[in-house]
């Protein structure tokens, strides 16, 4: 091995771990999801995440809630030398079916201190109503 370890780790696995800079990956995008009578209130926890830094989607009936995170924590000394400078950036979505009769139109959003809050209608599936086409017989 090139690298000193301790206790059979690098030294530098840390430095590609994003716990390292304070985020888990298990901590991001943190889902509770609670049905009421008229369809589902969606809590996403985002630690870190600007409100311009997130995108919600529909697409073909899926719900896609996607965010980026870029992040410096920059200190200098009194000359303006660094003593430690880290970087974070990433990304991070996730996606639910909520139905393809559920529009865009339907569902609403905020986003405060952190938490993403959507309400997503429940849609009842319409039944395609079978339209019989009937083929003319001559004669």
């Amino acid at each position: 091995m090139l690298m000193p370890t301790i206790f059979t780790r690098d030294l530098f696995d840390d430095m590609f771990d994003p716990r390292y800079y304070g985020y888990q990956t298990n901590d991001l995008m943190r889902t509770d999801v609670k049905e009421t009578e008229s369809g589902y209130d969606v809590s996403i926890d985002m630690p870190g995440v600007k409100k311009e830094d997130v995108k919600a989607e529909l697409t073909d009936g899926y719900l896609t809630i996607s965010a980026s995170v870029n992040q410096d924590n920059d200190e200098k000394d009194a000359e303006g030398r660094y003593i430690r400078r880290e970087r974070y950036s990433g990304s991070f979505s996730r996606s639910f079916y909520v139905g393809e009769d559920v529009t865009q139109e339907d569902i609403k959003a905020r986003f405060e201190d952190g938490t993403l809050k959507l309400s997503v209608p429940k849609k009842e599936q319409q039944p395609q109503v079978e339209e019989k086409k009937y083929i003319a017989i001559e004669g």
